[in-house]
């Protein structure tokens, strides 16, 4: 069964992957299009009951605007997190208190922390992020992932640095 299942889905990618890519470009940009048109062939390989998809290319297509979605939804949300580059390079003004720079130091202290316990890809990728300040797409060129994988390490490194603020 796995065989002819896996076949199906091949050839449905086969008729439908122009289709399918041009819509997500559109949608999403050609940088993050053949990620999620390879999550979308993934997602239907998963369905257990392929024979019972009445219409195969709308439930491709389905699938490909959930994606699109989600995506969407993550991009807000990464919009709203902190993102060091966004903070100021001075250094503390002459009338910072001796307990403002405390917290300061603090706050660096915990940062630090917080980014030496991350898994080593993902504090890698998180560095690239706010050091080199490069994108998920060129994150992903340079480490070998998928940009998808180099957003989920950034959001993570951005949740870690969060918590230990709060």
């Amino acid at each position: 069964m796995p065989d002819q299942k896996s076949n199906f889905i091949r050839e449905l990618f086969l008729r439908n992957k122009r289709e399918l890519l041009d819509y997500l470009k559109r949608r999403v940009g050609p940088d993050d299009a053949a990620d999620l048109l390879q999550e979308t062939f993934l997602r239907a390989l998963r369905r257990e009951d392929h024979g019972a998809i009445a219409d195969p290319p709308a439930f491709l297509q389905q699938i490909a605007i959930n994606l699109t979605r989600d995506f969407a939804r993550r991009r807000r949300t990464e919009a709203n997190c902190l993102v060091f580059g966004d903070l100021p390079d001075e250094a503390p003004s002459k009338e910072a208190t001796p307990g403002d720079l405390f917290e300061a130091d603090e706050e660096s202290r915990l940062l630090r922390q917080a980014v030496d316990a991350l898994p080593p890809r993902c504090r890698e990728a998180f560095i690239l992020y706010v050091s080199a300040r490069l994108s998920p797409a060129e994150i992903a060129k340079r480490l070998g992932i998928s940009t998808n994988m180099a957003q989920k390490h950034i959001r993570l490194a951005l949740q870690r640095c969060r918590m230990a603020l709060e």
